[in-house]
C-alpha cells in the first residue's frame, strides 16, 4: 500500500478503496460542537468582535474564530476510525450566511474548513501512513426553498430562484476545492 503520509490521497486511491471494503464517515458535527457548551464570544472570537448580529450557533463561522474546536472533533473522528470527514461547512453559503449578514466571509470560511479537515486528515495519515485519510467537503441545504412558495396566499412565490442556489454553491464549491 503507499506512504499516505507522504502524498495526499486521491479520487483513484478512494474508488481502490472502496472496491475493497467499507468506508467509515465522520459522524454529527453540529453534537460534538454542542458539546463544548460554547458561547457568543466564541462565535465572534476576535474577527467578529463587534459583529452587529448575534452569531451563537452560527456552527460553521467556528472555522474561523474556534478553530481548535474544529480541528480537534475532525481528529477525533479520525482517531475512532473515520476514513472520511467531512468540513464543517454545512451552511457556509452566502444565502444562509446572510441570515447573520456575513455574506462577504462565505470563501474564506470554506477555504478554512476544507484546510481544517485536510491538516487533521494529513495528521492522522502521519500517525498510520497504512491508512489513507479524506476530506469530503459537506454541503448542506439552505435556508431558502425554490420548490415552495414562503406565502400560503401566493403559491407562486419563491424566495429563491434556481441561478441563486446555483451561484451560492458554485462559490461554496470553489472555497472548498481551494482549501483542499
Amino acid at each position: 500500500m503507499n506512504d499516505f503520509s507522504k502524498i495526499k490521497p486521491t479520487e483513484s486511491d478512494l474508488r481502490s478503496i472502496l472496491d475493497k471494503r467499507i468506508l467509515f464517515m465522520d459522524g454529527a458535527m453540529g453534537t460534538m460542537i454542542q458539546q463544548e457548551k460554547l458561547q457568543e464570544e466564541d462565535f465572534r472570537g476576535d474577527i467578529f468582535k463587534s459583529h452587529s448580529s448575534e452569531l451563537k450557533g452560527n456552527n460553521d463561522l467556528l472555522s474561523l474564530t474556534r478553530p481548535e474546536i474544529i480541528k480537534k472533533i475532525h481528529q477525533s473522528y479520525y482517531a475512532a476510525g473515520s476514513d472520511l470527514v467531512e468540513t464543517n461547512t454545512f451552511s457556509a453559503t452566502s444565502i444562509a450566511m446572510a441570515d447573520y449578514h456575513l455574506e462577504e466571509v462565505v470563501h474564506e470560511l470554506n477555504v478554512a474548513s476544507a484546510k481544517l479537515a485536510r491538516e487533521a486528515a494529513d495528521e492522522a495519515m502521519i500517525k498510520d501512513p497504512s491508512r489513507p485519510r479524506f476530506v469530503a467537503g459537506a454541503i448542506g441545504p439552505t435556508n431558502r426553498t425554490a420548490s415552495l412558495s414562503p406565502d400560503v396566499n401566493d403559491p407562486s412565490l419563491r424566495n429563491v430562484t434556481f441561478d441563486q442556489l446555483v451561484d451560492t454553491y458554485y462559490r461554496q464549491i470553489v472555497g472548498l476545492v481551494e482549501g483542499g
